[in-house]
Formats: C-alpha cells, sequence, structure tokens
C-alpha cells in the first residue's frame, strides 16, 4: 500500500518543494482548502480530503478533517492486530505523516482593530487535533508542525532505519508546540473574562536566544519572551550596536526600563545590579544624565543607562567619557550614534521607552511553584501626601520627596534613597535592617545630605533612622507610615525641624 501524507497548513513556507519531495519517495498526499489549491498549482497530484471522509467540508471549513477516516488513520498503531483489523474492517488507510500548521491566532490577536469574532475564528480547532492524534502515535507517525523541519524529515526518508528517536523529538516539539498555541488562547480569554488569578495559571513564551552563560559562568540560561507584544518592551529592541546581551545585561536593563516608566519629564537612570545607582531628571536629556552621573561617578562605571528621551550630541559625549556597558534610549540623534559606536564594547539599543508595557503580572519561580502579583506601579501624587509633622514642607521639598519615593521602590528591600534638587544622591540598598540602609545612602551622599530630602520604601519601627537623617543634615522625609511607633520618628523629625509626611503606601522589593 502507498504511503500517506496529510497536509493543511497556514504558513505555506517550503510546503510545495516538501510535498513534491514526498511524491517523490511514493507517498499520496491528502490535502485541504488553500493548501490543496497551491499544491495542484505546484504540479502536485493532492487528494481532497472529503474524497477519503465522504463528507464535505461544512461550517465555514470549522469542520473537515474531524473525522474518523482521519484520525483513524492517525492513531491506528500498525504493530497492534486488533487495530489492523478494525482499520480494515472500517476501510481506514494508514497515514504516515502529517505536516500541519495552525491558523495565525498570534498574529490575529496583534492586529490593529481586531475584533472579537474574528479572533475567535482563528482559533485553529481541527489542526491541533491532527497534530495530537499524529504526535500520539508517533511511533509510526511523522508528524511536521515547523516547515524548518521539512529537509530533515525528507532527508530521514531516504533512510531505511526506524527513526524512532527522530519522530519523537518531532512529537515532543508538537506538544509544546500545541500547547503554547493554547496557552495563547487561554490568555485571551483570561483577559476578555477579567479573571485576575484563575483556577490554574498558564504562561508560554518564545526562545529569543541562548545565552553565552547564566549570572555566572558555571550557569546555562536562555532568554524567552512572551509570545504577544502589544507594547514596548526589552524583547522588541532593536540592538544598534555591541555585541549580544548577557543574562545579567537583560536582568539590569529591564530594571533600569522599569525605573524610567515612572518619569515623565527627560529622565536617565543608572543601574547595577539590579539597583539604580543614579537617577537624574532636568529641562534636557544632557542635563539629567549629567545629574545621573554626578549621583554617584563611581558605581556608574561598567553600568547600564537608560534614556527616555532622544540621545543628542551633547548626551553622547558624556556617555562616550565613561565605560558602559549599555544605553538604552528611545533613538539616537546620527552624530550621537556615530560617537558611541567609536566605543567598540558599548552596547546601544533603540526602544520606544514612552510606549513601555505596564499591563502585566510579575512572575517569580520558587521550588516547586510560582508566585505571582501585579506589577507596583501605585502612584503618589503632592495631594495624596499627608504632612504629620509641625513643619510643612517647602513646595521645593515637595518635589524632591515625590521624586524620591519614585526612586525608592525600585531600590531592593530595605531601602533608603537621599535626593536633592532632582537627583539621587545616596542609596542604600537591601539590607537586613532600616538604619544599615539609612547609614549607607547617608555615608555615600556625604555633604550632599545637607538639604536633601529621605525616602523609606517601609516605616520607622524605630526612630533611629531618623535620628541618623537629622544628623547628616536631611531636611524632610517621605515614609509609608503605619507603625505603632510612627510618633517617635515624629517627635525626633519635630526636634530637628524636619518636615515629614506619609504615603499610606509601602513599597517592599524583594
Amino acid at each position: 500500500m502507498k504511503k500517506r501524507a496529510l497536509i493543511s497548513v497556514s504558513d505555506k513556507t517550503g510546503v510545495a518543494e516538501f510535498a513534491k519531495g514526498l511524491e517523490a519517495k511514493g507517498f499520496e498526499i491528502l490535502s485541504t482548502g488553500g493548501t490543496i489549491r497551491l499544491l495542484k498549482e505546484s504540479g502536485v497530484q493532492a487528494i481532497p480530503v472529503e474524497e477519503v471522509t465522504n463528507f464535505p467540508e461544512m461550517l465555514e471549513g470549522r469542520v473537515k478533517t474531524l473525522h474518523p477516516m482521519i484520525h483513524g488513520g492517525l492513531l491506528g498503531k500498525r504493530s497492534n492486530e486488533d487495530h489492523r483489523a478494525q482499520m480494515e474492517e472500517h476501510h481506514i488507510a494508514p497515514i504516515d505523516l502529517v505536516a500541519v500548521n495552525l491558523y495565525p491566532f498570534k498574529e490575529t490577536v496583534q492586529k490593529s482593530g481586531v475584533g472579537h469574532e474574528e479572533i475567535i475564528e482563528n482559533i485553529d480547532i481541527g489542526g491541533p487535533s491532527m497534530l495530537r492524534s499524529a504526535a500520539k502515535n508517533f511511533a509510526d507517525v511523522f508528524v511536521v508542525a515547523d516547515p524548518s523541519d521539512y529537509p530533515s524529515v525528507l532527508a530521514a526518508l531516504e533512510t531505511e532505519v526506524d527513526h524512532y528517536a527522530f519522530r519523537q523529538q518531532l512529537a515532543a516539539k508538537v506538544f509544546r508546540h500545541t500547547a503554547h498555541y493554547d496557552a495563547m488562547i487561554a490568555a485571551y480569554f483570561q483577559t476578555q473574562t477579567e479573571e485576575v488569578f484563575p483556577e490554574t495559571y498558564t504562561v508560554t513564551y518564545e526562545k529569543v536566544q541562548d545565552l553565552r552563560y547564566g549570572e555566572n559562568p558555571h550557569q546555562q540560561a536562555a532568554f524567552y519572551k512572551a509570545p504577544v507584544q502589544n507594547a514596548a518592551t526589552l524583547a522588541t529592541a532593536n540592538q544598534l550596536h555591541g555585541k549580544e546581551l548577557s543574562y545579567n545585561n537583560i536582568q539590569d536593563t529591564n530594571a533600569a526600563l522599569e525605573i524610567l516608566r515612572d518619569y515623565d519629564e527627560p529622565a536617565a537612570v543608572a543601574v547595577k545590579h539590579m539597583n539604580p545607582c543614579g537617577i537624574g531628571i532636568g529641562e534636557t536629556l544632557a542635563e539629567a544624565f549629567g545629574r545621573t552621573y554626578e549621583a554617584d561617578p563611581v558605581s556608574i562605571f561598567g553600568g547600564i543607562v537608560a534614556c527616555n528621551r532622544p540621545v543628542d550630541r551633547q548626551t553622547a559625549e558624556q556617555l562616550s567619557s565613561i565605560f558602559l556597558e549599555i544605553v538604552v534610549a528611545p533613538s539616537f540623534e546620527a552624530d550621537a550614534l556615530a560617537l558611541l559606536t567609536e566605543k567598540k564594547n558599548i552596547r546601544l539599543l533603540e526602544l520606544d521607552i514612552l510606549n513601555q508595557q505596564t499591563d502585566q503580572k510579575r512572575i517569580t519561580t520558587v521550588d516547586g511553584g510560582v508566585l505571582t502579583q501585579d506589577l507596583d506601579v501605585k502612584e503618589v501624587t503632592a495631594e495624596d501626601l499627608e504632612v504629620v509633622t509641625e513643619r510643612q514642607p517647602a513646595e521645593a521639598e515637595i518635589a524632591d520627596l515625590l521624586f524620591a519615593w519614585k526612586a525608592v521602590k525600585h531600590v531592593k528591600s530595605n531601602a533608603i534613597v537621599l535626593a536633592k534638587d532632582a537627583q539621587t544622591v545616596g542609596v542604600g540598598a537591601g539590607q537586613m535592617n532600616r538604619i544599615g540602609a539609612a547609614e549607607i545612602a547617608i555615608d555615600q551622599a556625604g555633604d550632599k545630605a545637607k538639604g536633601a530630602v529621605l525616602s523609606s520604601d517601609a516605616f520607622f519601627p524605630m526612630p533611629d533612622t531618623v535620628e541618623a537623617a537629622a544628623k547628616a543634615g536631611v531636611v524632610a522625609i517621605i515614609q509609608p507610615g503605619g507603625s505603632k511607633r510612627d510618633q517617635d520618628s515624629i517627635d525626633v523629625c519635630n526636634q530637628y525641624g524636619i518636615a515629614m509626611v506619609t504615603t499610606s503606601v509601602r513599597h517592599f522589593k524583594h
């Protein structure tokens, strides 16, 4: 009996050549819809599926391959005598190869102005069913979901060996493919039904690249992206210059982008080891970056810088004067790009930063599971602040307090940030107690602590941090409030003439 291949594809890349290769190897070709028209136009003697099923395509093409004559031919075990007998009884011919790829659901969801009905019609039913049937019976059936596998399948058919391991690899790829497809559909319906934390949580990602290594050279790593990208993310950045990003580069750059999202005015952020070492805003990007650099000219060395305005020549001159791993910005003016690309090792990324994605969950892996939560995008304005001290903060101090409040939420807890004149001047990150973080930030600020404001990601359980701030010359403090001992810290502020405001919002970051 002639071997049979069933081909029904949405992505028709290389399919005619593949079908011709199968015909040359003695396969009879079955096909459907637009695929069979293309094959016949290409000279392939394809047989319509309805000639096998004795049933027409119907319901606008929703039903064409969902039939025992198809799935029996895919699922019947060739080595099982009872299966063979039943197939003969019902005149079911085996199907030895399936090449199917699915309706373009992902591409449809991402289309501008697409309607719900069009999205629904691009949910494939028959395709995944055929793929899963063939993959389940991989011991007897070649199953191909990826056009890039056509050449290797044709090469395998040139030999007489069994190819069990190869067919199993193809089957594994199919089950990943259909799971990925279903996960995208599930995510779409979850959005439609506004379910925040459903009873099962399925996510899927597509590989961007293998990385040279992870956090350390002995750790393997890869970079994956969400399949549907509706806004700017690091996965969509255009790399203009420099070698490929490393695992740590990606982590740090993403942290810089998250920080930058909070600032509407011209801003620059420098990040080292997932923490900001400098944040500055200004009337121009050059002014903003100057403040970022001056915030900590030591730690910025070898860091990542993100800017929310196009990089001009003046800013590029500042950037090129120090060693940086990465600069990411919405764009680079021609003369700025020419100057920066003179540095061989710097990576330059172009990304529409002002169109960053914010409507996503944060997923963190733990042994045996994951944690998921909303991103920390809670905004605090001047109207939200409660003054709890005798002294009211001045208008300029309120501006610095809000600036510092945006900064501190991006610093690992326990976190303290000192700021003055639209610039961070001291950052204390990731300490086991709050006074330790304060001492680091104050020490880094040095003389700049005088007249600065202090921001704390959580309340003060003890007044020791406020005492340290007062001795350093801090003039105003912003913190969530809510400690049973709030009054102790307020009393210290009143003693030293420090203004304190509370936000009723906490910014722990672990």
